[in-house]
């Protein structure tokens, strides 16, 4: 489709106009405003939906190409037909009103103003130019700029429920865009639902990340996206070939969303009985625990988190938001080729003459194996370790030997970046402690919401140890050799991470040199590894120590070495070797 000089002009002007829309909104909806500047803001809302109807229309009369109905046009037909409700309905309740006062809290004519900003904005083709900006340059400024955003819209009046500080403000947005789940302050009482909604948005952004809903946004009205950007996203994802990257990207998506959904409804059914809620209030504990699971966040409307009175011997629930946020931690790509797997194991046993389901060696990649295998023994060391050290302790309250394999499960998972407590942190035995620092430091795997050094770090380390051990000169699983820049990359992330805790633990130890050594150091793996559990020692921290949790927060979400990889310029590579040296090390 060749767009027409006007035509251009009027995507540029909708894209300009519909960004300043939802900056409009935002404000609206944070702000108590006068009635006549809501009243003109609503006539603004009406004018810019008007106007996308019209260039989204525009859109099609001015192509040379017949109509055909693809995916695309029947997304502008359902969005164009309900805007044009929308706009009836919000007209018939203003004749009502009299014209006398604004409709007051109307989202849906809000959520038309940002779907005509992503549907303009999509429209242009979208270029990541990497001689301006590298991928992990890029990564990091986006991330960082929805941290700021986010501190902003959390300071709005409407978004809380008494004032709170920007860097109060700072902390929560970091701590949600990291997906970590600490907080200074209450997230159920100090924060309005409006403000937790914005809060679940800065967890599913900073869960997936901006590239990720951009990209697929431009491929979906465009058809595709640019050769640069394509080179990026196989940089981040790691994917086998350029024409895999936008296909692994959708279906991060698809996954991402359908796993959030069907949590979502059974989280709902295993609280549908619960006392004193509404029924849109469960539902909207049952999205946002959904998405904070999955993402790995921690974050909780309920003050005691899930060890609330209510909540605390729930273990269907405990099941399902456990599985969720496993599901979450082992990577998008993992989980991907996991389906894979298992939907052609499933095809084989139902077509077993078929030859078109016959036998496919390594479909389940060399990557999702020692993910799984990791992943597994970290979760059985987890189990057996707080079955002993606190079977007589946070155990003791749960009577049945059912209630407590179910509880020690999820205190053994939760840890491994996902940061939802069951129990009183400050109980916890010191074997438990030390256990919990452990698995809060490997993380999730790669590829996944959740952050630590990764299971895969962990697995490489141990095989070189024994690969050493063992005399041998390179480092074999699965009848697969580890490439040498693998085990590099490994042991520069271990020994990164912990300089970051360690400089951490040194900071907010001599700003305030009162706290137990051992809380400190429990607050700073904690926040490396974006995993939000606490000795209940956050809300403690001066305004110093406040920013430098959140300075770790960000540099375990992103990464150090992606850090050090986007700061450090690229240097090219002499085509020639020096001679081979041995150094001694012990």
């Amino acid at each position: 489709m060749r767009a027409t000089l006007p035509y251009r002009f009027l995507n540029k002007f909708m894209i300009v106009i519909s960004l300043i829309g939802v900056g409009v909104a935002l404000v609206d909806s944070g702000f108590a405003l006068s009635i006549w500047l809501q009243q003109l803001f609503h006539v603004f809302y009406l004018t810019l939906v008007l106007l996308g109807f019209v260039a989204t229309v525009g859109r099609y009369l001015q192509s040379d190409r017949p109509l055909v109905l693809n995916k695309v046009a029947i997304f502008d037909l359902l969005t164009s037909v309900t805007i044009f409700i929308l706009l009836m309905v919000h007209l018939a309740d203003l004749v009502r009103a009299g014209y006398s006062m604004a409709i007051d809290g109307f989202i849906a004519i809000k959520i038309a103003v940002l779907v005509t900003f992503i549907r303009e904005i999509s429209d242009n083709d979208f270029n990541l130019n990497r001689a301006f900006l590298r991928p992990g340059q890029f990564f990091i400024l986006s991330f960082l700029s929805v941290v700021l955003v986010g501190s902003l819209l959390l300071m709005m009046p409407k978004a809380t429920t008494q004032p709170i500080s920007f860097i109060d403000a700072l902390f929560t947005a970091t701590s949600a865009v990291c997906v970590t789940g600490l907080i200074v302050v209450d997230t159920a009482t100090r924060f309005t639902t409006f403000g937790q909604v914005i809060i679940i948005g800065l967890i599913q952004i900073g869960g997936l990340g901006i590239l990720t809903f951009v990209t697929y946004f431009s491929y979906f009205f465009k058809g595709g996206v640019s050769y640069e950007t394509q080179l990026s996203i196989g940089e981040m994802t790691y994917a086998r070939r350029i024409g895999d990257a936008v296909t692994t990207l959708k279906s991060i998506l698809y996954v991402t969303f359908g796993v959030e959904a069907l949590a979502a409804i059974l989280i709902y059914i295993s609280i549908y009985d619960l006392p004193g809620m509404s029924g849109a209030e469960k539902m909207f504990f049952a999205g946002f625990h959904a998405i904070s699971a999955f993402c790995n966040a921690g974050f909780s409307t309920f003050s005691a988190g899930l060890y609330d009175d209510s909540l605390r011997f729930n273990y269907p629930l405990q099941l399902i938001i456990s599985t969720t946020f496993l599901f979450g931690g082992m990577g998008f790509i993992i989980v991907v080729n996991l389906l894979r797997y298992l939907r052609h194991r499933a095809q084989r046993l139902l077509y077993r003459n078929s030859q078109r389901y016959a036998y496919q060696p390594w479909l389940l990649s060399i990557n999702s194996r020692i993910t799984l295998v990791t992943s597994g023994m970290l979760l059985l060391i987890g189990l057996i370790g707080v079955m002993m050290f606190e079977y007589h302790g946070i155990l003791a309250e749960h009577r049945s030997f059912y209630g407590k394999v179910i509880t020690g499960l999820f205190t053994a998972a939760t840890p491994r970046t996902a940061g939802f407590n069951i129990a009183d942190m400050d109980a916890l035995a010191f074997p438990t402690i030390m256990l919990t620092i452990f698995l809060m430091w490997i993380g999730a795997s790669p590829n996944s919401t959740g952050g630590g050094i990764k299971t895969s770090t962990l697995a490489i380390a141990i095989l070189n140890t024994l690969s050493i051990a063992r005399g041998q000169t390179k480092v074999e699983v699965f009848r697969r050799e580890i490439s040498d820049i693998s085990i590099r990359r490994a042991f520069s992330i271990m020994w990164l991470s912990l300089l970051v805790i360690g400089l951490g633990v040194t900071l907010i130890s001599y700003d305030q040199p009162e706290l137990e050594l051992i809380k400190v150091i429990f607050e700073c793996f904690s926040a490396y590894s974006t995993v939000g559990l606490s000795l209940n020692l956050t809300a403690d921290l001066s305004t110093f120590n406040k920013l430098v949790i959140s300075v770790i927060m960000f540099v375990g979400r992103v990464g150090m070495l992606t850090i050090f990889i986007a700061l450090i310029k690229n240097r090219h590579q002499g085509n020639y070797r020096y001679p081979t040296e041995e150094i001694t090390i012990n």
